[in-house]
């Protein structure tokens, strides 16, 4: 018989109100599983960051009940502090402090923890264990700032848009530190505008649009909900589709409108493209450009709320 996971995290009718007029936060449901990486997604604004804020006891909410770790923040905060790794959008070091000094500094804030050496090792850092942080590129920095988040031995990290602004390279190095961690049973809430990132790194995602959470699954699963597993994107020279009657061709499953043409959700590819070119060919229209893809992330968003994740 399967067993599901405790929850690492649970919250209930979440809710973040800065004003009448403001609500970051609208009545959220949100539960994620011990062993897990979970991401929320969404577009800038759509309350992502306020929400792990609040779970991070960061924020007081509005209304809602939140446990982390079978605990809340308003009777086990210092217990709670002790098992969470947090790393924020921007995190502000001291710029005269080394590596080495920084990771130890954040160590000496844990009652238990892991080897500042460790850590460097881990995020790569160990030939910068004598350079002051203000001297590190961003993908260093970045890195430092996870490593200071998993110093203190978490059982659950905090991510808020870890890659934002890496190059490829820095990157790949912070999900290789992700994927390591999970690997060790522990849990990770991870927000992204990317992706690539979410569906390499997360067992589930929540999207998140205007403070509710509007879909809930595994990457694949919910792309799968688009009914394709492929997009074929079309620019017309002139004139524009017949969306009822293109909806109806063998292997199309939805048609939406982007912003130089269309995108249609197919499969099979191999029936849904002859067919679609057969009605281009019959209603006189000429291509400007076609291409296709395998669909993403953004495409379900895109398919729930017509706008995409960086709008």
């Amino acid at each position: 018989m399967t067993t599901t996971p405790p929850l690492a995290v649970s919250c209930r009718a979440l809710v973040k109100r800065y004003d009448r007029d403001v609500v970051a936060v609208d009545g959220l449901d949100l539960e994620v599983h011990a062993g897990e990486c979970f991401g929320l997604l969404g577009p800038n604004g759509a309350g992502k960051t306020t929400t792990v804020e609040i779970l991070e006891g960061l924020l007081d909410p509005t209304a809602g009940e939140v446990e982390i770790l079978g605990m809340r923040w308003s009777t086990d905060e210092r217990a709670l502090r002790e098992r969470l790794g947090v790393s924020l959008q921007q995190t502000h070091l001291p710029e005269r402090l080394s590596v080495g000094e920084v990771l130890t500094l954040f160590r000496s804030f844990f009652a238990r923890g892991k080897d500042p050496d460790e850590v460097m090792r881990v995020v790569a850092l160990e030939e910068k264990k004598s350079a002051w942080s203000e001297k590190l590129s961003g993908g260093q920095k970045q890195r430092l700032a996870v490593a200071c988040a998993l110093v203190g031995d978490p059982e659950l990290l905090f991510l808020d848009e870890p890659t934002t602004g890496l190059d490829p390279q820095s990157r790949l190095q912070l999900w290789d530190v992700v994927e390591s961690f999970k690997r060790g049973g522990r849990t990770v809430v991870l927000t992204t505008h990317y992706m690539d990132e979410a569906e390499r790194l997360c067992d589930r995602v929540g999207v998140i649009d205007h403070g509710k959470l509007i879909a809930l699954g595994s990457p694949r699963s919910l792309i799968a909900s688009l009914g394709g597993q492929e997009v074929i994107e079309v620019t017309l020279e002139e004139g524009t589709l017949d969306e009822a009657v293109v909806s109806r061709l063998h292997g199309v499953h939805g048609v939406r409108r982007v912003a130089d043409g269309f995108a249609l959700a197919v499969e099979p590819l191999h029936v849904a493209l002859p067919a679609l070119v057969d009605h281009l060919r019959g209603a006189s229209l000429r291509l400007k450009r076609l291409a296709t893809r395998h669909a993403t992330l953004e495409d379900v968003f895109v398919e729930l709320t017509g706008r995409g994740l960086r709008d």
